[in-house]
């Protein structure tokens, strides 16, 4: 067996063993760069390590650690709140706050799993307070969170970016960002209209109201004024303390150091979570434990494996094939396909990570523009984490109530098979048929 057929079956089973079995697809990748990189395809240790993504490293360490920060400290639920506040009674933006808070987070850093799992909760209480389609307000905080998703400081983002830069590719990141904002956003417009979103306009809550649930957090008002005197609990909601202040200030000079002055984003990151947690000590206590290690374990197993998925030859034995095809177009429908597929079902940072490198050659042929075509695999392999499959669908069943959950999980499966056969079709028609950059 050939080097480059080993190494594409090594990846075929670890996406196999790392969907069917609980076990992180990063450690599978680093095992099987080892196996095959020394056994087969001849490499040394240093030269498979070689492939280690130290930069990303950094970036994902650094962001998830000023995330944990934010998230402890109760920035992250000021933010929510002073956004619920902001609708003034209007039920029908709810729904799209859910979705703009959702895309703020992972846009300033939070990896999209972490930002349902904050969002979700908070959105499915206020759906069943207000009578609104939970499957609408779960696939808006969703499509929100994926939307943000792509940002030049976001993880999703610098994973793509620095696999592209690393294999010699002129990208662009501003171009990724809004793709994946609008087509995610178009989308959510389609959900909100077809899932009962337009019977919510008109309707308002003048009222102030207390927590929808035991254990909900603080009480909401909707319009901000008025009704019963709030609580302790709530004004510390609603007012910043200075922590909570120190924080946010923290995220914009991430956003200005990064965008305006090209600061590496995680050594910025972490640089301010060190500071944060030097000001306030016991405050931020723990909140390196809530790191995402295992996403971390997961992107840089599979880089490291792409690296001697690319040694092998495989890279350029695939795209042989693909250009032996004669239709460009087709071959990038093709991979668009294969990375919304086996997304659905395994890690969208994992296809991500493998997926890209598969396209490089094809984009270098100079017939598919670079940039559409990343952003419609990015998407492709985004779109479809509606799965309830997937961490981000899931996370959204399981904060339904036990008596709703099993229908809504049927139509979460409904929803997400309507969106693996069309969504990377969309995607490659919008972004790669008009040949963008």
């Amino acid at each position: 067996m050939s080097p480059a057929i080993a190494s594409i079956l090594g990846l075929v089973v670890m996406f196999i063993v790392g969907t069917a079995l609980p076990i992180n697809m990063g450690a599978l990748a680093f095992a099987l760069a080892f196996l095959i990189g020394t056994f087969v395809v001849g490499m040394g240790a240093n030269a498979i390590l070689a492939g280690f993504p130290g930069d990303l490293f950094v970036t994902l360490v650094g962001i998830t650690y000023l995330f944990a920060i934010a998230q402890k400290n109760g920035t992250i639920d000021l933010l929510v709140h002073w956004a619920v506040r902001g609708v003034g009674g209007r039920i029908a933006l709810i729904p799209w706050v859910m979705f703009c808070v959702a895309a703020v987070l992972t846009a300033i850093g939070a990896v999209s799993p972490a930002a349902v799992a904050i969002i979700a909760p908070i959105a499915l209480r206020f759906a069943r307070h207000y009578k609104i389609d939970a499957l609408m307000m779960g696939l808006l905080v969703i499509h929100g969170a994926q939307g943000g998703g792509f940002s030049p400081i976001s993880i999703y983002g610098g994973i793509t970016n620095q696999i592209v830069e690393r294999a010699g590719m002129e990208g662009s990141e501003v171009f990724l960002f809004l793709a994946s904002l609008i087509f995610n956003l178009l989308v959510a417009i389609g959900v909100f209209c077809a899932f009962g979103g337009l019977k919510l306009i008109g309707r308002r809550d003048t009222g102030t109201h207390e927590d929808f649930e035991e254990g909900a957090g603080a009480s909401l008002p909707v319009r901000g004024h008025g009704g019963t005197p709030a609580k302790a609990e709530h004004r510390a909601q609603t007012n910043a303390t200075r922590d909570q202040m120190l924080t946010l200030a923290g995220l914009i000079i991430l956003g200005v150091g990064s965008l305006a002055f090209g600061l590496n984003v995680g050594m910025v990151a972490i640089t301010i979570a060190v500071i944060l947690a030097l000001l306030s000590p016991e405050a931020q206590k723990g909140a390196i434990d809530k790191v995402s290690w295992s996403t971390v374990l997961l992107i840089s197993g599979v880089i490291t494996y792409v690296a001697v998925l690319q040694k092998s030859g495989a890279v350029d034995m695939v795209s042989n094939s693909v250009t032996n095809l004669g239709m460009p177009l087709l071959a990038a429908l093709l991979l668009c396909y294969v990375g919304g597929i086996v997304s659905a079902f395994a890690s969208s940072v994992g296809v991500l990570g493998a997926i890209i490198p598969l396209a490089v050659p094809l984009m270098m042929q100079g017939h598919i523009g670079p940039a559409g075509m990343v952003a419609a695999l990015a998407i492709s392999a985004t779109i479809v984490d509606v799965s309830p499959f997937s961490t981000n669908g899931a996370l959204v069943v399981a904060n339904a109530q036990e008596s709703e959950r099993d229908t809504l999980f049927r139509r979460f499966l409904i929803y997400s098979g309507l969106v693996v056969a069309l969504g990377p079709l969309l995607a490659w028609a919008i972004l790669v048929v008009p040949n963008w950059m």
